[in-house]
């Protein structure tokens, strides 16, 4: 089997003879298509995901986020004015914490994978590392 990381040959070990990467998993492939609901995977499916993918999945969620902040807002102020129940302002709280939480699993994978994580993902951005896959994918 051969290492992806180094291009070592090795003889059915389960890691490298060489590198000591694992020989059992490749690298993480680009999805064609990326949706919100995949953000509700467990962690250790999600850092299988491809960099590029994470960035999309996290823009989406970071939009819902928003979404969700300003239905909030606009129920707490109408229930103000309006006899609005408990259980509707409960309900958009608690979906502004819930993508709240999947952007900040979102952001730590990419932090532990490219230090930082982006303040804003715009399609210049993805368009840009998009470019970059295309080059390397070249190459390889």
């Amino acid at each position: 089997m051969i290492c992806c990381y180094c291009g070592t040959e090795n003889l059915g070990d389960k890691s490298c003879s060489f590198c000591e990467a694992p020989l059992d998993h490749g690298r993480p492939k680009r999805k064609n298509f990326v949706y919100l609901e995949q953000c509700e995977q467990p962690f250790s499916q999600l850092k299988l995901f491809h960099t590029y993918d994470l960035l999309l999945l996290l823009r989406l969620v970071r939009k819902e986020r928003s979404d969700a902040f300003n239905q909030m807002r606009l129920i707490k102020k109408g229930a103000q004015e309006a006899q609005m129940d408990q259980e509707t302002i409960s309900f958009a709280e608690e979906q502004y914490l819930y993508y709240t939480k999947r952007a900040k699993v979102l952001e730590g994978i990419l932090i532990d994978r490219m230090g930082y994580k982006p303040k804003t993902i715009n399609d210049k951005l993805l368009i840009n590392i998009d470019q970059k896959i295309k080059e390397y994918e070249k190459k390889a």
